[in-house]
Parts: structure tokens; C-alpha cells; sequence
């Protein structure tokens, strides 16, 4: 929310939006208590804000032998004319398997784009030896599914591949402070004239 506001300050007009879209009606009731957390934090915020899309849960859910998956996986946002449509994505920026492999090692939810500089900031990051990297390196594509996923029957055709490399990731650097950032600096990069991802150097390197 502070994010947002800050590039607000000065407007007199306008309204804080909200657009909800992800999850469905999974066993373990996950995307039920996401929503509701969700909800409730906008909620509790002093300002007015506006709910504009609600595609959640039940909303997002389509049956198929008796088993449930998401209709939408992923959304795109057009920030000129703020249209908001399905999308998937191939390209998932860059320094994708460091990334994974700090979520998988249980790193918290971040965001890594500043909008005021425009650019990914990456790191630094730290974690511990992944537990028995070994053992799930070995274990077959239903074993990663149903111990790796919160909803293994609903996963993208490219999870255990991603979940395979990302194990392989972790093995290769169990420590990464030093290996992967250099001085302990963050890892930046900027969008070039074509739209592509740049690798930039950090500020005093």
C-alpha cells in the first residue's frame, strides 16, 4: 500500500483499486485462507479502497474427474490503459532459478522491482544446505508432486522440471552469499531499448 501511495501523493483525484484473481478449491483449503487473510488486511487499511475484480476460490474453479484446478494460473496488467487479462508466462525474468531456490529453501514472499529506479533488485541472499537434497533428487515425478506442492494435482506441466532444477540449484551452492554475490551485493538489472532484461553494475562496484 505505501508502495503504491507514493507515487500518489500529490493527486487529488482518483481511488485506490483492488483486483483479487488465483487460488481455488484445493483440499487443504489453502486458497480459502489466503483470501480471507487477504480481505481482511484490506480490510483493516484507513484508506477507502476499491474492490474491482474478485476471480478467488470457488469464483476460479473448474472441475475435471472429480478433481479441481484453477481457470486462471496467471494474470498481466497493461499499465497504460490498466486492462487486466489471462496470461502465461515463458520468459520469468531474470536470475530465475536463484529466485526458486530462496523460496524453496523457505525464503519469505518479497517484491524485487523498485518502480521509482525501474529496476530487479536481487539479493543478497542467504540460506542453509537444503535438508536431504540428494534423497528428493532421486525420488520420482509423483513423490516431488505430492510432497513438494501444495496442490499437486493442479500443477503447470512444467512444476517438477522446475522443482528438479531448483534442487539442483540449491546442491550446487548451498551457501550463496559468496559465491553468488560478489562483495554482497545485490544482483541489478534494468529493462534495455528492446525491452529486455540488462544486468547493470551495483552502485560503487
Amino acid at each position: 500500500m505505501n508502495s503504491i501511495k507514493s507515487f500518489s501523493d500529490h493527486v487529488q483525484c482518483g481511488r485506490l483499486e483492488v483486483h483479487l484473481v488465483g487460488g481455488f478449491s484445493d483440499e487443504r483449503q489453502l486458497s480459502q485462507k489466503l483470501t480471507h487473510q487477504l480481505l481482511s488486511e484490506f480490510d483493516r487499511q484507513e484508506d477507502d479502497i476499491h474492490l474491482v475484480t474478485l476471480c478467488v476460490t470457488e469464483l476460479n474453479d473448474r472441475e475435471e474427474n472429480e478433481n479441481h484446478f484453477p481457470i486462471i494460473y496467471g494474470i498481466a496488467v497493461n499499465i497504460k490503459t490498466a486492462e487486466i487479462y489471462r496470461a502465461s508466462f515463458q520468459d520469468r525474468g531474470p536470475e530465475e532459478e536463484l529466485r526458486a531456490a530462496r523460496t524453496l529453501a523457505g525464503g519469505p514472499m518479497i517484491s524485487i522491482y523498485d518502480a521509482k529506479t525501474e529496476q530487479l533488485r536481487i539479493g543478497p541472499y542467504s540460506w542453509l544446505p537444503f535438508p536431504h537434497v540428494d534423497f528428493w533428487l532421486q525420488q520420482d515425478d509423483k513423490q516431488i508432486l505430492e510432497n513438494l506442492s501444495t496442490s499437486p494435482l493442479a500443477e503447470p506441466p512444467h512444476f517438477v522440471e522446475h522443482i528438479r532444477s531448483t534442487l539442483m540449484f540449491l546442491k550446487k551452492y548451498p551457501s550463496p552469499t559468496n559465491t553468488l554475490f560478489p562483495g554482497n551485493k545485490a544482483l541489478l538489472y534494468k529493462k534495455n531499448e528492446d525491452g529486455l532484461w540488462e544486468k547493470i553494475s551495483s552502485p560503487g562496484s
